[in-house]
């Protein structure tokens, strides 16, 4: 049966393949196997007329085609993800583009965002940590103290990452004037730091 709806969904991203569209993507990151180049309007309309099934989105997800894997993301339920699905999550974000849509479409609203924000800014993952505080940042309900500990965490582990200086940004902005003067007290001398402070140095001026 999952397999049936894997194939009825490769029909219509084949009805929805864009060239142009293939011809212009990069990413940070690792390429895909297959690419149909879909835009994402149309995988998140796609993945509307397909609703909410978990099942089907922990199947999807294991999938090396783009559009299949960020199907999924969409019509995951982030109500049963648990802090022991995590390796799942993070197995499938191979690049940047899996990453923000990971954030978006699913990880902002798990229950257990404060373990994921601690676990992927202390892994050897860039991309973990940039999707971990992207979500944290869409969430806004992570306590200022763990999102200091995990951006402080991240820019330590990624001296020199821009990607990580971004999600870094978006999450601190949520801080108060308060918690951003803290960070910035705390961080370590490197280039993410530096990109970092440039941000978000003019709320305490």
């Amino acid at each position: 049966m999952l397999e049936q709806k894997k194939r009825l969904l490769l029909y219509r991203l084949r009805m929805e393949m864009n060239g142009a569209a293939l011809d212009t993507m990069r990413y940070f990151g690792a390429d895909y196997e297959r690419n149909y180049g879909v835009q994402i309007y149309a995988i998140r309309n796609l993945a509307r007329e397909i609703g909410t099934d978990h099942t089907l989105a922990e199947y999807f997800y294991t999938q090396s085609i783009r559009e299949v894997r960020l199907v999924a993301l969409w019509i995951a339920d982030a109500e049963q993800v648990k802090v022991s699905d995590l390796d799942l999550w993070a197995s499938g974000i191979i690049n940047s583009e899996v990453a923000e849509q990971a954030s978006h479409a699913l990880l902002s609203r798990v229950s257990c965002i404060a373990e994921l924000l601690a676990a992927w800014c202390a892994s050897d993952n860039a991309l973990l940590a940039y999707c971990a505080l992207l979500s944290a940042a869409r969430n806004g309900g992570v306590e200022g103290a763990i999102s200091i500990d995990a951006i402080l965490s991240a820019v330590s582990n990624f001296s020199d990452n821009r990607l990580v200086a971004q999600g870094a940004t978006a999450l601190a902005i949520n801080l108060s004037d308060e918690a951003v003067q803290q960070l910035l007290d705390r961080l370590p001398d490197n280039p993410t730091a530096h990109l970092l402070r440039e941000e978000v140095a003019w709320r305490v001026e």
